[in-house]
């Protein structure tokens, strides 16, 4: 495999797994707070209900720093003379 398809196999496999995080985050902070009035999962059933942020914070910062390291390999790869 070349240099330039690691690179798009990369870039692809990364934007899936960005793409399935906010999904992720969108399903989980629906649950939350549900579609009813106000806050409705939350108000219902407020003794069972727990904040949906300790779990998603841990899942964003590990996307954010694949995502970095990503950007970084990008960098130092690329040719300095294209063409």
């Amino acid at each position: 495999m070349t240099r330039r398809h690691l690179k798009i196999a990369l870039g692809l496999i990364i934007f899936i797994i960005v793409f399935l995080t906010v999904a992720f985050n969108m399903f989980n902070l629906q649950e939350a707070y549900g579609d009813g009035p106000p806050y409705y999962g939350r108000t219902t059933n407020m003794d069972k209900w727990e904040s949906p942020l300790p779990m998603l914070l841990p899942v964003d910062a590990v996307v954010i720093v694949l995502l970095s390291v990503y950007a970084i390999w990008l960098r130092r790869t690329r040719s300095r003379n294209p063409g």
